[in-house]
């Protein structure tokens, strides 16, 4: 098994670089899919959540209210940490257990958001990095995603610099480009994965000297 980690700035086009490496043949495990898993209505997650931030960030269903806590949380450093000492150790743990569960010759991609951030670039085989310019990624969450500027801005501020990522990165993918040629990189990184994958289970099982 070979573990990527899969990483990059909001707005950089992280999760076409996962869906086009999906397509490829690669086991994802989505760590924004299933931070939104652990506190679903009804998990322990959420009751931690809403014990720390109050009932206002509830939705009148009961769910999360995403955005409302994201506006909390991005503008105040001490708020986001207190957010990711809840959320991060349960994602953790689900995505453990998927990684268990895929085929000992699998290329396992970790989409991992904040890879930078946490320091978790030493849990994977090599690491990813979707890198695209800050105009860029700023156009992409106004226009694409509905967002004001300043709040886009404030994500974008309070995680990791692009710098700082493409230090931690063994292949750096740029996504300032076209569909069809971003999607001509993922198909020559797809072949350096798949090559590598056999050599990482070689490794694993070989005795210690």
């Amino acid at each position: 098994m070979l573990k990527v980690g899969l990483t990059g700035g909001i707005g950089a086009g992280k999760s076409e670089v996962s869906r086009l490496l999906v397509e490829c043949g690669a086991v994802l495990i989505d760590a924004d899919r299933i931070a939104r898993e652990v506190v679903a209505p009804g998990t322990p997650g959420l009751d931690a959540v809403v014990a720390a931030f109050g009932a206002d960030v509830l939705a009148p269903d009961g769910s999360l209210d995403r955005p409302r806590l994201g506006s909390i949380v991005f503008a105040d450093p001490e708020k986001l940490a207190v957010l990711n000492k809840i959320v991060h150790p349960l994602v953790g743990a689900r995505s453990r257990e998927l990684e268990d569960a895929a085929a000992e010759d699998s290329v396992v991609v970790h989409d991992v958001p904040l890879l930078t951030e946490n320091g978790l670039a030493p849990l994977y085989d090599l690491v990813i990095v979707v890198d695209a310019s800050p105009e860029t990624q700023l156009d992409r969450l106004v226009r694409q995603r509905g967002m004001t500027e300043e709040d886009a801005r404030a994500r974008m501020a309070a995680q990791a610099t692009r710098e700082q990522r493409r230090e931690i990165a063994d292949i750096v993918i740029d996504n300032d480009v076209p569909l069809e040629e971003l999607r001509q990189r993922v198909t020559e990184v797809w072949a350096e994965l798949a090559r590598r994958a056999p050599a990482t289970r070689q490794q694993a099982g070989r005795p210690e000297e």
